[in-house]
């Protein structure tokens, strides 16, 4: 491939990333929704239950569907296409089918059999509640079924993204969160009356929208010729590949199912309401980060395995330099905004029904604590891709030990003096760890990384997001408190505060001729000004 053509595949990555951005914004825009139904509506002990009870199969979700299907098998899958063709592709995707259905109903039985040692293992301090360590293993034991359903539904992602098909993966997500609301929203007061717990409304949800899921995708997998029965052929030359990568790429989200454990077992014992704050500041966190910087990494991924796959590195460089220039836009602009705007916007999402004016302090605490390290959480994303599109899958299972030593270390030394705010603290401080570990360890096997242009870049985004938040951070301090009286009138001020931000973030990117900014709203305006 030629230069001309590796810049044309970036430039279609800005697009691809553009499509999941969509989908991920109307995902996180229904899941912000989905949480502020869940704190109006449940106290903050059935919360607590109910967060640490979705983190088991989600956690699971992340490792075993989503992290190993994309890491391990997409690029194998990629590779497969580049060099033998569709048919060998598709068989290969069938014989991987088939062993991801035996693992998948294997983990998902073992969940539901062991739910009361994983509730201690995450959620000791629970013991403490009379009742609250019962509740979360019986909604453990519920919804645990959904690693299946998701883990089915990621391997379909790992194909449709092959294939550049990003329409449906990116907005299939989102059909969860409407289950959730709907369950939410209806089922609560039934299963009241009937003396059954209500948070149990949110396990039905869960597994409802994983199953929604699994259907949408049959219609493009179909399309692309991969809706098939899967096959027994375990020993295929490809699933061996896939699972020589999966082994430490399974390694490193050990550790990082390691490092939620040990993260969730310091939040159970710090008192009620703890797991529930720290847990919707993350939610808020993913919010600003997954709606582009998510997106750009599953974009990417694919345009990395097939420049690795042709032994490219140059343009495996070039391209980690693009997507990590605008990932560090974004995620400085987020991270800026997210400590200086932390209170009324949490005050905006949460504050109503069960949520008090505490809940919302509390919460904005560890919101600005985390939200500090969202932009070294969006370039951890951009390197760790690279790796295991050069199949180098080791290095970050390294850096992730070194990571939850961090992270330990941190929140244990941490949370006597600021309780879950030193936790979230300990979160940002890991991943700082992480970010400089990944981009070193990367110098060995690039030739180019363009570092300066990185280093560029990155001060110009962090001196136009520092300059955005400072200008709003004075338009709320030189507001008169009786002002803010009213809900109304306070989510108003939040509304232009948040305006004031984007717009004097913008203004000062263009200012200090960011081509970041051209790259992200580029497409965008050119369709506005379209006929």
């Amino acid at each position: 491939m030629n230069a001309n053509e590796g810049e044309r595949e970036r430039r279609k990555i800005t697009g691809r990333a553009g499509v999941v951005s969509l989908g991920t914004l109307v995902s996180r825009l229904l899941g912000l929704l989905r949480d502020m139904a869940l704190a109006a509506v449940f106290s903050r002990a059935a919360t607590d239950a109910w967060l640490i009870a979705w983190q088991l199969p989600n956690l699971l979700r992340q490792i075993l569907a989503e992290g190993a299907v994309q890491t391990a098998v997409l690029p194998v899958l990629s590779k497969i296409k580049e060099q033998q063709g569709d048919e060998a592709a598709e068989r290969f995707f069938r014989a991987m089918r088939g062993l991801s259905l035996f693992l998948l109903l294997l983990v998902s039985l073992l969940g539901v059999l062991f739910a009361p040692l994983l509730v201690e293992a995450f959620a000791s301090g629970f013991k403490s509640r009379p009742g609250q360590f019962e509740l979360t293993v019986s909604l453990t034991r519920w919804v645990f079924p959904y690693i299946f359903l998701m883990g089915t539904a990621a391997l379909g992602v790992a194909a449709l993204n092959t294939y550049r098909r990003f329409v449906v993966t990116s907005f299939a997500p989102g059909l969860l969160n409407v289950s959730f609301l709907v369950f939410a929203l209806v089922l609560p007061g039934w299963l009241g009356a009937h003396g059954k717990d209500r948070i149990l409304a949110m396990a039905f949800g869960g597994l409802a929208g994983g199953a929604l899921q699994v259907v949408a995708q049959w219609p493009s997998l179909r399309a692309i010729g991969y809706l098939k029965l899967p096959s027994l052929e375990w020993n295929h030359p490809g699933v061996r590949e896939a699972l020589g990568r999966l082994a430490p790429t399974l390694l490193g989200m050990g550790v990082y199912f390691v490092d939620v454990m040990v993260g969730r077992r310091m939040l159970s014992e710090l008192g009620e309401g703890s797991v529930t704050y720290f847990s919707y500041a993350m939610r808020l966190c993913d919010f600003s980060q997954g709606i582009f910087v998510m997106a750009l990494s599953s974009a990417t991924l694919p345009s990395l395995a097939s420049f690795a796959g042709r032994g490219e590195l140059d343009e495996v460089g070039k391209t980690l330099a693009f997507s990590l220039r605008l990932a560090l836009f974004v995620g400085l602009a987020a991270a800026v905004g997210s400590v200086v705007l932390a209170e009324p916007i949490v005050a905006l999402v949460f504050e109503r029904g069960h949520f008090s004016a505490l809940d919302t302090q509390q919460t904005s605490r560890a919101f600005a604590a985390q939200g500090l390290g969202i932009f070294l959480v969006a370039g951890v994303r951009q390197l760790v891709i690279v790796f295991f599109a050069l199949g180098k899958t080791a290095i970050p299972v390294y850096v992730a030990i070194v990571d939850l030593a961090v992270f330990f270390l941190l929140g244990m030394g941490l949370r006597e003096e600021f309780g879950h705010v030193g936790v979230s603290l300990a979160v940002t401080g890991a991943r700082l760890t992480q970010f400089a570990l990944l981009w070193f360890a990367l110098r060995r096997y690039l030739p180019r990384m363009l570092g300066g242009e990185v280093l560029l870049s990155f001060s110009k985004s962090a001196l136009a997001a520092l300059v955005a938040g400072g200008l709003a951070w004075g338009f709320l301090a030189v507001l008169p408190e009786a002002l803010l009286s009213s809900s109304l009138l306070r989510h108003t001020a939040t509304g232009l505060a948040g305006m004031l931000f984007l717009g004097a973030f913008f203004v000062a990117a263009r200012a200090l001729r960011s081509e970041e900014l051209q790259t992200t709203l580029g497409p965008i305006l050119r369709r506005l000004r379209a006929p």
